[in-house]
């Protein structure tokens, strides 16, 4: 049984697929926090804008096997548009929910795959493209992929620690909120005196879409 927050088709918002159409499949739950704003203070990742909890979300659900769920999660890319089917796993934290059979399914149903991972748990062979957003106060057991996404700043959880992965890509993407220009100057600068790394910006919420 799977748990679904909401699918929905987008462009992806960030990194180095930003303005790709994309399907998005939210998964329910997270191992770093539990999703209520009362635990918000205690959790590991207590910046956390996404609503994973439960699954009431727009066309979620539980799906019974990785077959329905890889059916309705295709149900949303044009018939005739043209271009490869472009899935991205998100959350909450996907791994804990993706498994091989699952991967097998979405790649049945014509699906690149991309998964957006806190990279503390493994994940299944076969995931086209891998994204780590590294968290403060964790190990990460997923050390190499296609882009590594960074919130900045953290405190415990600085570029340097990270820069030496086997990642394709490596970007700071500003943490949100109330001093999110502040921080936005802070990757600025620090992209330009560390040129490995690139800026992300959150261009679903520039734009004001999914």
């Amino acid at each position: 049984m799977y748990s679904v927050k909401e699918m929905f088709y987008t462009l992806q918002g960030e990194g180095a697929q930003s303005g790709r159409p994309a399907v998005f499949c939210r998964f329910a739950g997270c191992n770093l926090w539990s999703g209520r704003e009362q635990d918000r203070s205690g959790a590991i990742c207590d910046f956390c804008d996404t609503d994973f909890v439960g699954t009431d979300g727009q066309n979620g659900g539980k799906f019974a096997t990785p077959q329905e769920l890889a059916t309705a999660a295709r149900s949303f890319w044009p018939a005739h548009g043209g271009g490869k089917p472009y899935l991205v796993c998100t959350g909450g934290e996907p791994a804990l929910q993706l498994d091989a059979a699952l991967i097998e399914a979405f790649h049945a149903a014509g699906f690149e795959i991309a998964v957006e991972t806190n990279g503390t748990r493994p994940l299944p062979d076969g995931i086209d493209w891998i994204c780590v957003s590294p968290k403060a106060g964790t190990e990460l057991v997923v050390t190499r992929g296609q882009e590594l996404k960074l919130v900045y700043p953290q405190l415990l959880a600085p570029p340097e620690r990270f820069d030496r992965l086997e990642f394709e890509h490596f970007y700071l993407q500003a943490l949100d909120g109330p001093d999110a220009p502040r921080h936005q100057r802070q990757c600025i600068e620090y992209c330009l005196a560390h040129p490995q790394w690139k800026l992300s910006l959150q261009s679903h919420k520039i734009l004001g879409i999914d």
